[in-house]
């Protein structure tokens, strides 16, 4: 099985989400999302396929979400800002060829594997 996880290696529960599927053997692509950043296009495909929103996965600890009226914003205008600032992305996400997950908590990559 092949995944690829959106990854901040600074986040605990990204590092731990990456140990389970290295536990798991999986062939695996590790993205680490505030060096190379999804486009928009890219995050609205996650989130589609995960089945959530994209404001639910954006990122509001340690950002300036709120200031910036992002939980209130459309979907064009998350995605467009999460793709202009990494760092509004809630990580870590995984996408395997049975689905996508936000895995927090960690476990949740289960689910896809």
């Amino acid at each position: 099985m092949k995944a690829t996880i959106w990854h901040n290696p600074a986040c605990g529960t990204s590092r731990k989400t990456l140990a389970l599927l290295e536990e798991a053997g999986v062939d695996l692509t590790v993205v680490e999302y505030l060096k190379t950043p999804p486009t928009a296009e890219k995050l609205a495909q996650l989130y589609r396929d995960a089945g959530m929103t994209p404001w639910q996965g954006l990122r509001l600890r340690g950002t300036d979400a709120e200031e910036r009226g992002l939980p209130q914003a459309d979907d064009a205008t998350v995605l467009a800002a999460m793709a202009a600032d990494s760092r509004l992305i809630e990580r870590p996400l995984v996408e395997t060829d049975k689905g996508v997950r936000l895995c927090r908590p960690q476990d949740k990559v289960a689910e896809i594997l």
